[in-house]
């Protein structure tokens, strides 16, 4: 039973929380529930809990991050397009984090901030279309370092100056600024990772696992190898765009 309207310890949790992780527009309360929005991320997130000690529920109303957010949905009744419950404090900051970071980047968050950046910048000689490519590049990265939690998924390194936003599909290739900012067309990889599959020495199979070309010796296979700790956590869009990446990058001899 959701505690309706929230008492002060609730109220005050939920504030927090929201504050903590990117929601800071306040909303209404009801039925229990607070509702809190972004300035930079997209749909609303919900809170209520049971009582003071929890559980402590979320609700969100954006399909992208509904589709994407991986954690197993509540029966519990309530706002939004899908409900999750949490035991404890630690484990709903957890999860509004992971909201917040596929908020601010689905579906089309990235475009949007490029559009509004570039949109006074002149793009009539090479060098200024290079600034602009700049700017979209910088965007890309960013969205990619707050999707992928600022880390390596396939290393597990976090050092922000050995991480690289690795296109699947290359900036040069893309049809659209749709693509070219799209993240799910983009891995974060550290640095060697991304240099060999950029250079079409190595791709991922669709279940996230790295596959080396067979010109690379058996000595460098083992030294890349030895460095992976989990496969890349890939979902359809992600599959899509690396199946173009080994149809026309990767090196098959």
């Amino acid at each position: 039973m959701i505690e309706s309207p929230q008492g002060y310890i609730v109220a005050t949790e939920c504030q927090k929380a929201t504050w903590q992780n990117g929601y800071r527009r306040k909303f209404e309360e009801s039925a229990g529930w607070s509702r809190w929005g972004s300035t930079t991320a997209k749909g609303s997130v919900f809170l209520a809990a049971t009582g003071p000690q929890g559980p402590w529920h979320i609700a969100i109303d954006h399909a992208g991050v509904a589709a994407e957010l991986g954690l197993t949905q509540s029966a519990l009744p309530g706002p939004g397009l899908a409900r999750y419950s949490f035991p404890t404090l630690t484990k709903l900051y957890d999860a509004l984090s992971r909201v917040y970071a596929l908020a601010v980047t689905l579906p089309d968050g990235p475009l949007e901030a490029f559009v509004a950046e570039i949109a006074s910048l002149p793009r009539n000689t090479e060098a200024e279309r290079l600034v602009v490519q700049r700017v979209g590049q910088n965007i890309f990265r960013d969205r990619l370092l707050t999707y992928w939690g600022g880390r390596c998924p396939l290393t597990g390194i976090t050092e922000p100056a050995l991480l690289r936003a690795s296109h699947i599909k290359p900036w040069a290739d893309c049809e659209t600024d749709a693509d070219r900012l799209n993240v799910h067309n983009g891995l974060l990889l550290s640095a060697l990772w991304d240099a060999a599959f950029d250079k079409g020495l190595a791709t991922f199979n669709d279940d996230g696992n790295p596959v080396l070309s067979k010109r690379l010796e058996p000595a460098t296979c083992a030294f890349l190898n030895h460095g992976v700790v989990a496969r890349l956590p890939l979902n359809d869009q992600h599959r899509l765009w690396l199946s173009w990446h080994r149809d026309h990058v990767f090196d098959k001899p």
